[in-house]
């Protein structure tokens, strides 16, 4: 028996339900299927162009101040020409005796010692002592210090030791003992001690 699955046959109240029910049925496919999925594409896609157009703008305004920065490096790489003077990268005895002498002599004390000691390397630079021996008065040796204490590079002047003269002479009536300690920047910063520990 051939089943007969006309139209006609249903009322026409019927046949505008059925319209309406497979013309919702065709949107939400329609929705679910292709416009809900390029709906969430277009989204994403929007938040990575704005996230790309924030990138952007921060990218203008870092070329902007780029001559700022420039700038500052110029300005912080003089600073270090500058400290370098106060803390240098290496040990130069021959040029630290002769401004140590130059200031035993303005000060009109005589050096009769001049002896590097042993460095002890610290984290970020090392400790570099010298003894010395001086011979003057009283007066000139706390000139020397004071001396000292304003020259362009770093020196701790420590374990003074002064002694009256048995004989004193016009211009030495005193002799000293301390030991003269100046740091150099190490160029390849030591290990921490707890990352040497682990070793």
């Amino acid at each position: 028996m051939a089943l007969d699955l006309s139209l006609n046959k249903i009322p026409w109240y019927g046949q505008m339900i059925l319209f309406a029910v497979l013309g919702v049925a065709g949107v939400g496919s329609f929705w679910y299927f292709y416009a809900s999925p390029r709906r969430v594409e277009l989204d994403q896609r929007a938040a990575r162009l704005e996230a790309l157009r924030a990138d952007i703008n921060k990218g203008l305004a870092t070329a902007a101040k780029l001559s700022e920065f420039q700038a500052q490096v110029a300005d912080l790489e003089n600073r270090l020409e500058g400290l370098k003077a106060v803390l240098p990268e290496q040990k130069d005895v021959a040029e630290l005796l002769r401004r140590i002498q130059t200031l035993a002599a303005q000060s009109s004390l005589s050096i009769r010692g001049f002896k590097p000691l042993a460095t002890a390397t610290k984290q970020l630079h090392a400790e570099w002592p010298i003894a010395l021996q001086l011979d003057g008065t009283y007066h000139n040796l706390g000139l020397f210090f004071d001396q000292v204490s304003k020259f362009s590079r770093i020196i701790n002047v420590n374990n003074i030791d002064i002694r009256a003269k048995d004989r004193p002479e016009p211009g030495s009536t005193v002799t000293a003992e301390a030991t003269a300690m100046t740091f150099v920047l190490l160029e390849t910063p030591a290990p921490a001690p707890a990352a040497a520990a682990k070793k």
